[in-house]
This record gives C-alpha cells, sequence and structure tokens, in this order.
C-alpha cells in the first residue's frame, strides 16, 4: 500500500459527466478512466468539445463528477472541494490582478491562507527566481509582456508546493517563437522539481514536445492512451493516426500470416490478425521516393512545394493520392514527372476505421 501511495498522482476510475438535470443528456465525458504516475507530465489532448477541459476542471475539484471516483496521492478527493485538493492551476487567460504588483499577485493564495508576512514575502521571491523573474517584484502585471505574465501565473500556482499542478491551455495566446520557449520551459521546470502535472492542449505538437504521457480524447471518450512515440508510431484508430500529425489513409487487405497488402505494397503486420479489410494509415514521411520502376507502386508527380527544410509531392498512384514529405537534399521533383513509391517498416500502422 505504501509503495502505491508513493507512485500515485492522479488517478480517474469510470468518470462520467453530464451538465444540467436532464437524464437524457450527452455525456460530456463518459466513463473514463486513466492514471498520472506522481512526478510526472501527462497531456490530456482532443479537438474542441472533447471534454479534456472538463476532465481537469474534474481533477480542480471545479466539477462534480455525475459518477465514478478521482483520487490524487491516493486519496479519493470525489466529493471536496477545490481547496481542499492541494491542487494549483494556470489558467488560459492567466488570470493575474492588474492593480497589484509581481510580488502580490505570486504570494496573494499564502497571504490569503493565513501565512505570515515574511514567509510570503521569502516564498514568492524563491518562485519567482525558479521561473527566471528575478527583480520584476514591484512591476505590475500589466507593464509585463506576454510570456512575463504567463511565468507569474506559473510561479503563484508554484508558491503554493501543490501536489498536482494543472495547465489549461497556457500558451494559447503566446506567438509561436514563444510558445516553444515556453513549453520547454515549463517541462524543465517540471522535471527539475519532480511536479505532477496534467496539461491540457489541442495543440500536437506541444503535447508531444512536453508530455512523458498523452490521453487522447474524442466526444467525451478515451480513444488512445500512450507515450507520444507510441501514438505517433502506433495509432489504434483512424481519428488517432489522423490528430496525431498527418496520416494519409488507404484501404488494404490483411492475410493472417501477417502481411497487408496495399496495391502492389506488401507490408508486414502482425502475424495473427484477423484476415480481411483493413485501413492503413501512412505518415507523409514515410513513402520512400525511387525512379520509375525502382519501388512496387508506380507514380507521377502531380503536385510540389518547396518548404525549405523539406520538399512536398502529392502523387498520383492506383491506390489513391499519396501525400509525401522529404528531406531537402532528395532528388527534386516536376509536376509530370515519373517516380515509384515504396515503404520500410516505419511511419504506417493498421488501425480500426
Amino acid at each position: 500500500m505504501e509503495e502505491q501511495a508513493n507512485t500515485a498522482g492522479i488517478e480517474f476510475r469510470a468518470v462520467s459527466k453530464r451538465y444540467g438535470s436532464d437524464p437524457r443528456a450527452p455525456l460530456a465525458v463518459d466513463a473514463i478512466g486513466f492514471h498520472v504516475p506522481r512526478g510526472t507530465l501527462t497531456t490530456i489532448l482532443g479537438p474542441s468539445g472533447c471534454g479534456k477541459t472538463t476532465t481537469l476542471r474534474m481533477i480542480a475539484g471545479l466539477e462534480q463528477p455525475t459518477s465514478g471516483r478521482v483520487f490524487i496521492a491516493g486519496r479519493d478527493v470525489t466529493r471536496l472541494q477545490a481547496s481542499e485538493r492541494d491542487v494549483s492551476m494556470v489558467f488560459q487567460s492567466y488570470a493575474l490582478f492588474p492593480h497589484m504588483d509581481v510580488l502580490a499577485n505570486v504570494g496573494y493564495g499564502l497571504a490569503v491562507s493565513g501565512t505570515g508576512r515574511d514567509e510570503t514575502k521569502r516564498r514568492a521571491q524563491a518562485a519567482l527566481e525558479s521561473v527566471g523573474l528575478v527583480g520584476l517584484d514591484h512591476r505590475l502585471t500589466s507593464e509585463l509582456s506576454g510570456g512575463q505574465q504567463q511565468r507569474v501565473a506559473l510561479a503563484r500556482a508554484l508558491v503554493l508546493e501543490p501536489s498536482v499542478l494543472l495547465f489549461d491551455e497556457p500558451l494559447s495566446n503566446l506567438d509561436a517563437r514563444l510558445r516553444r520557449s515556453m513549453r520547454e520551459e515549463i517541462r524543465g521546470l517540471q522535471r527539475r522539481l519532480g511536479l505532477t502535472v496534467a496539461y491540457v492542449t489541442h495543440d500536437q505538437a506541444e503535447a508531444m514536445a512536453v508530455s512523458d504521457q498523452i490521453i487522447v480524447m474524442d466526444q467525451g471518450r478515451i480513444a488512445q492512451v500512450g507515450t507520444p512515440r507510441e501514438l505517433y508510431e502506433r495509432p489504434r484508430s483512424a481519428f488517432v493516426a489522423a490528430f496525431m500529425g498527418e496520416a494519409t489513409l488507404f484501404d488494404g487487405v490483411a492475410s493472417t500470416d501477417g502481411t497487408v497488402r496495399l496495391g502492389p505494397l506488401v507490408l508486414r503486420a502482425d502475424a495473427g490478425a484477423p484476415a480481411g479489410p483493413v485501413r492503413v494509415a501512412v505518415r507523409p514521411e514515410a513513402w520512400q521516393v525511387r525512379g520509375p520502376g525502382e519501388a512496387p507502386l508506380p507514380a507521377v508527380v502531380a503536385k510540389a512545394a518547396y518548404l525549405g527544410s523539406v520538399h512536398e509531392y502529392t502523387f498520383d498512384t492506383a491506390i489513391g493520392a499519396v501525400f509525401v514529405s522529404i528531406g531537402r537534399d532528395a532528388e527534386v521533383r516536376e509536376p509530370g514527372d515519373a517516380a515509384s513509391l515504396g515503404l520500410g517498416d516505419h511511419g504506417w500502422a493498421v488501425v480500426a476505421a
């Protein structure tokens, strides 16, 4: 029991949430279960309306489950209020007090909980140091950049030393370059302090960059849970394949000997899988582009684009349009050029429709 408590972070057991009192209303979250190990960062990822923010709010205690149980650090918190859960949350809007300086914003939670003035100041300054904001104690938050405001919100959450730290789309208000920088800082801080973090975003690249584990949600249910690599390389459904980066779906035929035929291509899949029609998700970078007759699938360039680091091509083939992304050093091809395509062992997966 003690070992389980030491590794416990967040756990959902068959948790559902329905808004309103009408039992016929659809469930925003439908009987989901997952585990976030202590000291790790799990991202809850999905399109708008999939239930990810509702899930985060149930961890925080801002929403109550309709059914099921929520555990934090091994303790059942299902019916506890947010103030009783030892959880801090960084909101999308940051929700900073514009009339207070940075130090007062960071120490606000400690001050209202009765912590002494000297202790509040010491811990607030330590939190500011941890996020790289030394020397800005007495600046008003309205005088800070977007990235600095985001760090103030993060310091305000950290100063409470919570068991669990929650992020709700924390980088959506920042420009692309700053988002990349801040996600690296959040990940570095999480690792350095050993924080247990649940992080909500709709951005696949952001999720893959910061996460130990990703929970992909679709229409209130969990579509798949795994590491970024597992979800990208071994998606179990067409939805996950398409949502976790770009993928094109093709119709194939599986045999019991572990092969899948995709037009003239023969791919090696898991032996013993049911024979019959299947769907194959192929990443753009998985295709091998060769000269005419050098690979199994004849192709003609329909579209070509140069994006600096890569060339992108669309090929007309017998199995349909094939989208390919290939390195800048590859042979340049123009619309109308003949070629042939092949696939290796990686970058494609047999998925459920």
